[in-house]
């Protein structure tokens, strides 16, 4: 639909829902005082970043720090539905800032997320900004998602013909790279204790650089604050004054601070927040997994509020404003937000407790089978260098997979594709140390393939700078196999920081050619090492969570790797 059409369309549904009408009367010689407005109180209740926790999660991404500065268990679809029923009436509406599916557990992922889509749509959401996990498998899986429909190659799941999300998908920056008309809907109204809400939905510009090719093909994503300016001029066109923006982009905070704490340490989400026109009152955000509540000026010199929640469905975000009635537009001053955590010291909701259960049923003859033992707690605790057990040995195990075919020599993972961890303590009955296939899914559960390209040494020394970007402000480490050492020196200027590359102890030289190993994501040119994609005689091999469950197979008892594979000087 094109703005012209969406703006016709909305205004005639407003007209018909409400009718207009303008009276007038003669001036008095003695005006009255202004009345004070009469004002309708509104609540917004929003997730972000749940990527189909539906079980508890656990380890580092099942804690967080509450108001008090104590860390506390959190999470648990059954318990954010307690917690969500607590803070929900008839004033209110569910929303969310996206990632609500991708990079899912496997009870969830198993089913191409249906169960995660279901089960919000259950609870009462209403409307979500995409986020870039929502691309994982296309926009056009995301529109089954979205529309229903059983998956073209798996069928229908266990529950059914899939009938699609109770809820709504926005993307307004969201582009077809054909013709640049959106490719979902930029925005939605919805009525909210009598009075209207128009709500924008907004995803991360770097979706390109974090989404493997394949998942944004055909897509274009625009800048953020513009895109969302335009959404917002559509909804004031359509007679919307209350207008809520929904972004999957956000800032980083402190450690350890209230979920309720702000400062942020600025970036994209303090510059989408300050730049949206003043046409837009509340800014919701999400992609960082940070949880803050702060205020800043719009362009207009007013307060606006923008918050985040976390992740994995262990805050829930409540905001408070009131909306007059007669003009429409949010009062500013009004405008109250609590981030909660969804703590487990309540009774889990019974029937989210039951759909859970269900679903973890269904998937048990798979998640529960053993594929191998681990000696303790493999873990995503980075040394000095930024190195990490886990990292390196997901690393290892893709050499492993693509020396035979694709005569691999090294291999690099990309941290943000490690998940979780491994532990040694059992989750459930499985007994100590021991891996089950759910507990790898979940470390890797991206799905994607393992590759093979050929780099020349100097390229692959190229590539490893570039863990170094935007001057140095984001690091992102590569995982190295144990054939591939080098040293870095972070005095040096970027550009400069890498040398003494070997590849099982022998020197790399400029022109020699290398067989690299790497997820389909980082060959693409993913996480900004867009090197990868200089490489030639690309082969193609396994999915990645078969070669990790392989390696563990092959190896086991699993011991964590020595990090030492890049060294620091200095």
């Amino acid at each position: 639909m094109t703005s012209r059409s969406f703006t016709r369309v909305a205004v005639a549904g407003i007209v018909a829902a409400t009718g207009l009408a303008i009276a007038a009367g003669p001036a008095s010689a003695h005006p009255k005082p202004p009345k004070p407005p009469v004002t309708v109180p509104v609540r917004l209740v929003s997730i972000n970043d749940f990527h189909g926790n539906l079980e508890p999660p656990t380890g580092s991404s099942g804690v967080i720090v509450n108001e008090s500065g104590v860390s506390v268990p959190a999470g648990g679809a059954a318990y954010m539905a307690t917690h969500l029923k607590s803070l929900v009436n008839e004033d209110s509406a569910i929303v969310a800032a996206g990632d609500l599916i991708g990079a899912t557990p496997l009870i969830s992922a198993a089913y191409h997320d249906e169960p995660t889509v279901e089960l919000l749509g259950t609870l009462g959401l209403k409307v979500s900004s995409v986020g870039n996990h929502e691309f994982d498998e296309g926009i056009t899986e995301l529109r089954r998602i979205q529309n229903g429909g059983c998956h073209p190659v798996d069928g229908c799941s266990p529950a059914g013909l899939w009938k699609g999300a109770k809820y709504e998908y926005l993307g307004a920056n969201v582009l077809k790279e054909s013709d640049d008309r959106y490719a979902l809907p930029p925005v939605a109204i919805k009525k909210i204790n009598g009075v209207k809400v128009g709500f924008v939905g907004l995803v991360t510009q770097t979706t390109p650089s974090i989404v493997s090719a394949s998942g944004i093909a055909g897509l274009k994503f625009a800048e953020e604050v513009a895109s969302g300016n335009r959404a917002a001029a559509l909804l004031r066109r359509a007679g919307v004054k209350a207008i809520v923006v929904l972004v999957h982009e956000g800032d980083s905070v402190a450690p350890n601070q209230s979920p309720d704490a702000c400062p942020v340490t600025p970036g994209a989400g303090t510059r989408i927040a300050q730049g949206l026109s003043p046409d837009v009152d509340l800014v919701i955000m999400g992609h960082s997994h940070q949880a803050y509540i702060c205020k800043t000026k719009d362009p207009a010199g007013q307060d606006r509020v923008y918050t985040q929640g976390s992740s994995f469905g262990r805050v829930l975000t409540s905001v408070d404003f009131n909306v007059d009635k007669k003009t429409g537009e949010v009062v500013r001053s009004s405008v109250v937000a609590d981030n909660h955590v969804v703590t487990r010291d309540v009774i889990a909701d019974p029937a989210t407790t039951q759909f859970v259960q269900t679903w973890k049923d269904r998937v048990s003859t798979v998640a529960n089978k053993q594929v191998g033992q681990i000696t303790t707690d493999i873990t995503r605790v980075a040394g000095p260098s930024g190195e990490t057990a886990l990292g390196d040995l997901i690393a290892d195990a893709q050499l492993e997979a693509a020396k035979t075919g694709g005569n691999a020599e090294i291999a690099l993972m990309n941290p943000g594709g490690v998940r979780t961890d491994l532990t040694y303590a059992q989750s459930g009955s499985e007994g100590n140390g021991v891996v089950t296939y759910g507990e790898a899914f979940a470390v890797q559960p991206f799905n994607n393939l393992v590759q093979v390209v050929t780099l020349t040494g100097a390229q692959l020394d190229a590539l490893l700078e570039q863990q170094w970007q935007n001057g140095g402000a984001t690091v992102k480490i590569l995982q190295p196999s144990a054939s591939l050492k080098y040293t870095m020196n972070l005095s040096q200027p970027i550009g400069s920081r890498v040398s003494g590359i070997t590849i099982n102890g022998t020197p790399v030289t400029d022109a020699q050619s290398i067989r690299v190993a790497a997820n389909n994501f980082l060959v693409g040119g993913g996480d900004g090492f867009s090197v990868f994609t200089q490489g030639t005689d690309l082969w193609s091999g396994p999915l990645d969570i078969d070669a990790f469950v392989t390696y563990l197979g092959a190896h086991t008892p699993t011991a964590p790797p020595v990090v030492n594979r890049i060294t620091v000087a200095g």
